[in-house]
């Protein structure tokens, strides 16, 4: 690939304007290079990802397409396109575009891993196993392809062997510092006091790296398995503040936007719209905020004979932000706005995309399943008008239990709120407001569990739950540590243990330090 003298300044100007995220700074210099060379594949590739950036798959496809047709062997090109493929529903086209690039290429580790990560997210863990096996097997060690592969196996509940998985990262990169944070989340993989000085010399060595929060993050939670708790918590806040400064976080857009949400999601809104929507029954929302014990409430429901679950499915967020970006010229296009251009027919067609969507997700012939994607409870209005049928549940926890978990836990992606106890206050505030109005304005669709309660009597709980989902008690819900299905999230061990009230009171020992926290909730 040739690169003008001339392009090479303005391609530095639209790398370096992606790389903080000033899409239209990007854009302007993309395309002031493909003026003057209109072949530019560097130029295109950029164009593609800003295209991909706001969520305008079909032109990301169309550009992708454009530059692989200037330059067939740039097998970079073609994973790009099998992801935005993927991005559209097109998922086997996805995956049959990354075996091709795999064919071409039998080493090449973002083809395979994306494959695996995609196959995993559709519950073809074998699958996902197989294509990280042959790709260790061909390129030798890979510590970014032995941590993959240690999540893969952590979700399965295999923890012994992902231990040794991401023991075999760290011994190949001991800097690799998402590994140490990995292995730092499981029990089984036990930090030593030799880990932690490892640990400590890769983050003397590079304390600015973005990859040191992953460094602060695990000497946190080594530290806090110490009951070193000063020290512990003064990791994971450097390793928030790391991440927050890659990631910002605009509290007050999340509060405007629930403030319109409660303004428009009324029930004058849902009884001129009667009848809109999908009427299949089969989805059952868990929703909240992370680590509220959703992935509890997801495991004891799926262990019941009639109840499938999941994952946490991207499709409620990806349908409404299409909406979006139908209209990405209109400044003003926003959620909740953009659902009141609906109609019935519009309505309908979306529930059946998402129901479509799903499906891919479901091995078992259960009548129901569960999508627990926490974030959904900003859309859980949008949710009612297009499935108008399925049920939701609130999951909620204490809420300086709730922030601090959040607090303490490195999410891969997502999460921005997370990382500063200002923003999670604010957040789980808002987050009470709105579910409090859609209480009203959507009765009865609606079912809360506070997480304390259901630890300190489950079976009442769970006969409460299955009650309002109209399904009757089945005993195999009071041990959901039993129920041995992949679990992708960060409780995945949690629940592979009875159910307990270990980490009730565990906020309390940085309790010295949540002021602002507190502060923020309005405890105080």
């Amino acid at each position: 690939m040739t690169v003008s003298i001339d392009s090479a300044p303005l391609l530095r100007e639209a790398g370096e304007a992606l790389s903080r995220g000033d899409l239209a700074a990007a854009e302007r210099a993309v395309r002031a290079v493909l003026r003057q060379d209109t072949n530019n594949v560097l130029a295109i590739l950029m164009l593609a990802d800003i295209a991909g950036a706001v969520g305008i798959y079909p032109e990301a496809e169309a550009q992708l397409r454009r530059a692989i047709a200037l330059a067939p062997d740039h097998v970079e090109a073609w994973v790009n396109l099998a992801l935005v493929l993927v991005q559209q529903r097109r998922t086997d086209e996805g995956l049959a575009l990354l075996d091709r690039a795999i064919d071409r290429e039998p080493g090449h580790v973002r083809a395979a891993g994306s494959k695996a990560n995609i196959l995993a997210q559709l519950g073809d863990y074998d699958a996902a196993a197989s294509t990280y096996e042959a790709l260790l097997a061909r390129i030798g060690d890979n510590a970014d392809v032995w941590m993959w592969y240690g999540h893969l196996l952590k979700t399965l509940g295999r923890q012994d062997d992902a231990v040794a998985a991401y023991r075999r990262a760290t011994g190949i990169a001991p800097d690799l510092a998402e590994a140490w944070w990995s292995l730092a989340e499981l029990k089984a993989g036990r930090i030593t006091d030799a880990d932690v000085a490892t640990m400590e010399r890769a983050l003397a060595a590079s304390p600015a790296d973005p990859k040191a929060l992953f460094l602060h993050f695990a000497l946190g939670k080594a530290l806090e398995d110490r009951r070193d708790w000063p020290r512990s918590f003064a990791h994971y806040a450097a390793g928030n503040r790391l991440r927050l400064a890659l990631e910002p976080h605009d509290r007050q857009l999340v509060s405007a936007e629930v403030d319109r949400a409660i303004r428009i999601y009324d029930r004058d809104f849902f009884a001129a719209r009667a009848g809109w929507g999908t009427p299949a029954a089969d989805p059952i929302f868990i929703l909240g905020l992370p680590r509220a014990g959703s992935t509890l409430l997801e495991q004891i429901l799926a262990s019941h004979p009639q109840i499938e679950g999941t994952a946490e499915l991207p499709y409620i967020p990806q349908l409404v932000q299409a909406l979006v970006a139908e209209r990405w010229r209109d400044r003003a296009a926003a959620h909740p706005e953009i659902v009141t251009a609906l109609d019935s027919a519009s309505a309908a067609t979306l529930g059946t995309r998402y129901l479509e969507s799903a499906a891919r997700h479901r091995k078992t012939g259960a009548p129901f399943f569960v999508d627990k994607l926490p974030n959904n409870w900003l859309y859980a209005g949008f949710i009612h008008l297009i499935l108008p049928n399925a049920r939701i549940i609130d999951a909620r926890r204490d809420p300086m239990a709730c922030c601090f978990s959040n607090f303490k836990q490195h999410f891969a992606r997502g999460q921005t709120f997370a990382y500063s106890l200002e923003d999670l206050g604010a957040y789980y505030r808002d987050n009470v407001r709105l579910m409090a109005h859609l209480d009203g304005a959507m009765p009865g669709v609606i079912h809360r569990i506070q997480h304390e309660a259901l630890l300190a009597d489950p079976e009442a709980e769970i006969r409460r739950m299955l009650d309002f989902l109209g399904l009757p008690f089945d005993a195999a819900c009071l041990a959901p540590h039993e129920n041995k299905r992949p679990v992708r999230t960060a409780s995945s061990e949690q629940v592979r243990r009875p159910i307990n009230r270990d980490a009730v009171d565990q906020w309390r020992h940085y309790e010295p330090w949540l002021g602002p926290l507190r502060a923020a909730l309005g405890l105080q």
